[in-house]
């Protein structure tokens, strides 16, 4: 693959997630993925293990039970040899041979007939393909996430009849199983991303791992130690019996032995080139998914800028990507099939010929070329399989190098072991600081005391800091240098749980729930009645809209009746949440900006009664809502340049609030 192809996939993977910077995996990356997949086992270790038994036995019991049968009618009945004179048997059926002495050709075929009943009730028929074993699937096409459902929800087993229903119903109830598990892991931990990485992660992308890469861990979860064990226990019993059976003939042997350097081969040209253009394609389709949700969560703007159709190309070109790179791929597997087959057919050829020869010449019967083609396929499987297991992993290790580097994101440090008691004084900075990881100051030299009781504003132009100062306080950030004391306690020596316990941030962006409205204002004390539910949304001014929906309280979000709420609803509906929560630290960004200016004289005066056992911060900018706050820190350039009261700092010449305050005040 050339240079310039290469380059092409890691820009992709830069675009679609902002981790996976390279798509190149060699040899001890694909080990260490497989064997980091096989560790799975251990969940489901007496699952996995019954899945293996029901496995070899779909196998075993048809490879022992199903050829000879097949012999014995087409020597004894077809040809009518007497079956005093059979040949050619392993050991185990000789009861069987022994029990038809005697028998007319009509009695062996009503045995015979018997005996295929009872193998087709237990376990199915023999097939050279799918339609008689026991499988369940989706209609699917040819790309990743369309294929994702019946790795998710497919059963199969190699036998029909009721063992083949029994493997079935273990194969899906662990399947789901083991998905379920590793989904629940991905989403855990990108719950448990900190601020900074949560900002850098695209949410398609995330989508996309969890949703269409995850489900990768099946193949590997199987085939790491069924595909070598099952293939060899086969092999060798297969080898076996017809060694046994036709000592005189090893050449059946080696022709089938063959296959396995022949898939090799192809392994060792095939790997790497699948590694990458799976990694490729993956890429492509996370970037498809993240334009649509991308898309989607700006509508609005795009509708109002007349981008839609700048939209709809940016969203062909990506999705023609997809394609592209999943055409690669696919092309790939055609070439590696066609070599494949190829080499199947030749040597199936070759020992056709060998055994029709044999039967020629009298060496064999009609009935030993019938087993002896069963044999062939139980014989060339295995050889293939073990051939071919190395290159049918790549694909999966592209999906799940996906997911581990989720998995291996730092989780948010919880750096403290103190539980945090009940806040009774305050917040206190000192030389606080704050560095981005991509080296820009946020904050510098912060110096700030704030006490429960009170209601403290802060102020600033844009991008002067204030929300960075916020985030300091429930260490969504970690402070590069300084301080932040809670209550004389170092915010990094105390536990994250107990810590956000006593903290609420109510963010600037509304985020509410596809959940009824009840729920959405408890969902941080969902233990909270339904009279403190209404106590607060009084307090948020949304209790009379509430009440004024046909459902009230129990109006779901995400329907048709809840998509007219307007901004400010939904930001009161935030705003009431916030307040229900038992915390002693509650942080406001901009709660007025969608507010009317009766609503906010009515939130700013419910808040300084919430402020009597608790520390209140405002992020905002209307000077309607500063100005009531007890104390107001002006920050500039990441600085708080001013602190005071609302008086206080009007007294100041030139100060740069009273600067700020005349701007707004300007008619």
């Amino acid at each position: 693959m050339s240079d310039i192809t290469f380059s092409a996939e890691k820009d992709l993977d830069k675009r679609s997630s902002g981790i996976d910077t390279h798509t190149d995996i060699d040899f001890q990356e694909a080990a260490q993925i497989i064997g980091r997949s096989a560790h799975y086992i251990r969940f489901f270790l007496w699952r996995y293990i019954a899945k293996f038994l029901l496995k070899l036995g779909s196998y075993v019991l048809p490879l022992a039970l199903i050829p000879w049968p097949v012999k014995i009618l087409t020597d004894h009945v077809i040809l009518g040899n007497p079956i005093e004179e059979a040949t050619g048997y392993p050991g185990y059926m000789m009861p069987l041979i022994n029990a038809l002495q005697g028998a007319s050709v009509l009695e062996i075929l009503f045995w015979l007939a018997l005996i295929g009943i009872f193998l087709v009730i237990t376990i199915g028929s023999y097939s050279t393909g799918y339609e008689d074993e026991t499988e369940a699937g989706l209609a699917q096409g040819q790309d990743y996430a369309t294929q994702v459902e019946n790795k998710l929800h497919g059963g199969h087993s190699t036998a029909g009849g009721i063992y083949g229903i029994i493997e079935f119903k273990l194969s899906t109830r662990l399947v789901q199983s083991l998905n379920h598990t590793l989904r629940a892991e991905v989403f855990s931990r990108i719950g448990s991303l900190s601020m900074t990485q949560l900002e850098d992660q695209r949410i398609g992308d995330s989508i996309y791992r969890v949703m269409y890469d995850a489900p990768q861990i099946n193949e590997i979860f199987y085939e790491i130690t069924h595909t070598p064990v099952m293939a060899l226990l086969l092999y060798v019993q297969a080898m076996l019996t017809v060694m046994d059976t036709y000592e005189d003939t090893p050449e059946i042997f080696w022709m089938t032995a063959s296959i396995f350097p022949l898939w090799a081969i192809i392994t060792s040209l095939f790997s790497r080139a699948v590694r990458r253009r799976g990694q490729a394609a993956r890429a492509a389709g996370a970037l498809t998914t993240s334009t649509i949700e991308e898309g989607m969560d700006n509508v609005l703007a795009v509708q109002s800028l007349g981008g839609n159709e700048k939209e709809k190309n940016r969203f062909t070109d990506d999705s023609a990507e997809s394609f592209t790179r999943f055409r690669a791929v696919a092309f790939l597997w055609i070439l590696v099939g066609g070599m494949g087959s190829f080499m199947n057919r030749l040597v199936a050829a070759l020992f056709t010929v060998f055994v029709v020869t044999k039967v020629i010449d009298g060496e064999m019967t009609p009935g030993d070329l019938a087993a002896l083609l069963v044999y062939m396929g139980y014989l060339r499987g295995p050889a293939m399989a073990l051939g071919i297991l190395w290159l049918r992993l790549q694909d999966n290790v592209a999906g799940m190098r996906r997911v581990f580097a989720m998995l291996d994101l730092a989780a948010e440090d919880d750096l403290g072991k103190t539980e945090l008691p009940l806040v009774e004084q305050g917040v206190t900075m000192r030389g606080a600081g704050l560095v981005y990881p991509d080296g820009r100051r946020a904050l510098q030299g912060v110096d700030l005391d704030a006490r429960v009781g009170e209601i403290v504003a802060f102020v600033g132009p844009t991008g002067a800091g204030k929300t960075s100062l916020a985030y300091l306080i429930p260490r969504f950030h970690v402070v590069s240098e300084g301080e932040i004391l809670i209550d004389g306690h170092n915010v990094n020596d105390l536990t994250l749980d107990s810590l956000r316990r006593q903290t609420t941030y109510v963010f600037q962006e509304t985020q509410l729930f596809s959940d009824s409205i009840l729920d959405n204002i408890r969902y941080g004390e969902p233990d909270a009645g339904r009279d403190e539910v209404e106590r607060v949304a009084r307090i948020a001014g949304v209790h009379d809209f509430i009440n004024s929906l046909p459902d009230g309280y129990d109006t779901k979000l995400g329907t048709a009746s809840s998509s007219k709420l307007s901004v400010g609803q939904k930001q009161r509906i935030s705003i009431a949440r916030g307040l229900l929560r038992h915390s002693r630290i509650l942080i406001l960004d901009e709660p007025t900006s969608a507010l009317d200016p009766e609503t906010e004289e009515y939130l700013v005066q419910a808040l300084h009664e919430a402020a009597r056992d608790r520390l209140v911060i405002i992020i905002a900018h209307r000077l309607s809502t500063i100005a009531q706050a007890d104390k107001i820190v002006f920050l500039d350039d990441g600085r708080v340049v001013e602190q005071g009261s609302h008086e206080e700092l009007l007294a100041m010449e030139n100060g740069q609030y009273r600067e700020f305050v005349s701007l707004q005040t300007q008619t």
